[in-house]
């Protein structure tokens, strides 16, 4: 223990001796005696700074080795299996069938009859063929009418469709005959008479559209129409479609041609019988200047009309102006034209708005000069569209229907005082129109319609049976439980019609009026199944025996219910 202490002792001396002789070889500060008066206080003037830059004096300089690395990958094995995700599973709801087939039925008061049936089939899926028979009557019964009163309307119409890659072409025909009875007379001695008269219109047409040639479109129909007092007419019109490039600019241009041919059944009060017929040639070219918030369409229409028997032959240019720009998206858009055409009145045409015309009817086509107006449509906000319109209008033999007079010709069913002729006149017009709807939801829809019209005649002491005011309300409701309803009303104002008392009108013939009337309607029904539905209609609900024409009251409250059932041919 003592010799492990000594030598423990004898190591300890010898590092320190090393040590300090180390240190004494190795220091230069010199051992001095430094007296200190006061401490140190530095000043900011006793700063300087260096300017100079020191130099770095090194026998070697270390180069920087290049080092080359590579990842290592080793696959690591994993046990985690992710789910699998799926799509939600959205409920369909069934689609609705569809028929290519129906049949309509409906019973009513005043032995009111609506019958319709329609059947289609499908070719090889691009023909598909339809036809339809449509018989509608009424036994009459207006209040007071000493007279038959009673109508029929039976149609017959087929059409085939075929629809290829690049165009679709289709030819249909049809055959309709309309009775009618004259039963408006004043002459309350008139009874047991029969005034039934009947109207046969017989056509046969074609159409043509293409997808990739400059001929867009085709259509010719051949008509023959004519009543049971052998006054009949034959009309062929041709239109057609045509994209022709000018300057790598397309021009629209519509082309028409028509032959127009007919003569009275008879003369009223033995004046020469009436003949009519022409040949209407004619094109209408249009360009259309698109630009982001603005459509303008600038053509004009030019015709030769080669006229026959009583209509003049003459050649006609009409403006043909259209165009509309959006001032506040779809909230406000103004529109406006500037536009004529020549218009090729028939007596079938007239039929269709007054069936009481007398056999003895002439016919000639109203030159429409110019038709210039400004409106403005849009929405004030998403379930709500307007428009109003504001126009002016010039024609030359614009279309009247006019009271016939008691006719010398005694003994015939129109001679009475109970039948209208057609007279001519120029007439310019203003004219006004107001229209709202409203889409209230999905299930609902209203609307409104108001129009205003002034004439100024030229010849006549009045425009004959035109009123000034037409107003109409409708609206339309669909449940998610299969009810479906409607109502409409439509007031129709005040018009002005001649009272011929005697054979001679220039002397005894006196303006009278035709009061307005109010008209409303209202229907409903229930889809009992998909291919089942009843329905109700409920018509002229506040029985106004008003005059449709003078001396022509209609049928008051009447109901009218029946059933519509779908399939498939």
């Amino acid at each position: 223990m003592y010799k492990q202490f000594q030598y423990i002792l004898t190591l300890v001396v010898i590092i320190c001796s090393s040590t300090f002789m180390f240190s004494q070889e190795k220091d230069t500060i010199q051992t001095d005696v430094i007296n200190v008066v006061k401490p140190y206080t530095p000043t900011i003037s006793d700063a300087f700074k260096v300017k100079t830059k020191p130099t770095l004096d090194d026998n070697s300089t270390t180069e920087k080795k290049p080092i080359d690395y590579e990842i290592l990958s080793v696959p690591v094995a994993s046990t985690f299996i992710p789910t699998k995700g799926t799509a939600a599973t959205v409920e369909k709801e069934k689609p609705e069938r569809f028929y290519d087939s129906y049949i309509n039925l409906g019973l009513g008061s005043y032995g009111n009859l609506i019958s319709e049936l329609y059947v289609a089939k499908e070719f090889n899926r691009i023909g598909i063929f339809g036809a339809k028979i449509a018989y509608d009557k009424s036994n009459g019964g207006i209040e007071d009418v000493k007279l038959d009163n009673g109508f029929l309307d039976f149609k017959g119409d087929f059409e085939y469709i075929n629809r290829q890659r690049d165009k679709t072409w289709s030819i249909m025909g049809g055959l309709e005959r309309q009775q009618y009875n004259w039963y408006g007379t004043e002459n309350a001695n008139l009874k047991n008479i029969d005034v039934a008269h009947d109207y046969f219109d017989l056509y046969l047409a074609g159409e043509v559209a293409y997808d990739y040639t400059y001929v867009k479109s085709a259509s010719v129909i051949l008509r023959r129409f004519y009543d049971d007092f052998e006054s009949q007419e034959s009309h062929l019109k041709f239109t057609g479609k045509v994209d022709l490039p000018v300057l790598d600019e397309e021009i629209t241009t519509d082309v028409r041609f028509e032959y127009f041919s007919g003569h009275a059944g008879t003369s009223y009060d033995s004046e020469q019988l009436p003949e009519y017929g022409n040949l209407l040639m004619g094109v209408s070219p249009k360009y259309q200047i698109n630009r982001e918030d603005f459509t303008l369409n600038i053509g004009a229409s030019m015709y030769y009309m080669i006229g026959t028997n009583n209509t003049e032959s003459n050649f006609y240019v009409y403006p043909n102006i259209t165009g509309t720009f959006r001032i506040v998206d779809e909230a406000v858009i103004a529109y406006g034209g500037f536009t004529g055409d020549i218009i090729q009145n028939t007596y079938r045409d007239f039929v269709k708005i007054n069936p009481y015309l007398s056999p003895s009817t002439n016919v000639k086509p109203t030159d429409n000069n110019y038709n210039a107006y400004v409106g403005m449509l849009g929405k004030f906000t998403n379930e709500i569209g307007y428009n109003v319109k504001v126009g002016y209008t010039s024609e030359d033999d614009k279309s009247l229907f006019r009271k016939n007079g008691i006719s010398n010709n005694s003994g015939e069913k129109f001679s009475y005082g109970n039948s209208f002729t057609v007279v001519y006149d120029n007439i310019k017009t203003i004219q006004a129109l107001a229209e709202v709807n409203v889409n209230m939801n999905k299930n609902l829809k209203v609307g409104f319609r108001a129009e205003y019209n002034n004439y100024n005649t030229e010849l006549e002491a009045e425009a004959w049976n035109l009123p000034n005011i037409k107003a109409s309300v409708f609206g339309d409701y669909v449940s998610d439980q299969k009810w479906f309803a409607g109502a409409n009303i439509f007031y129709v104002g005040k018009r002005n019609d001649q009272k011929i008392s005697g054979f001679d009108p220039n002397i005894t013939s006196e303006t009278i009026d035709v009061d307005g009337y109010l008209d409303l309607n209202l229907n409903g029904g229930y889809n009992v199944t998909n291919s089942f539905t009843v329905f109700l209609k409920l018509n002229n609900i506040t029985a106004q025996n008003y005059e449709r024409w003078n001396n022509y009251d209609v049928q008051g409250f009447q109901v009218l219910g029946g059933a519509i059932f779908k399939f498939d041919f």
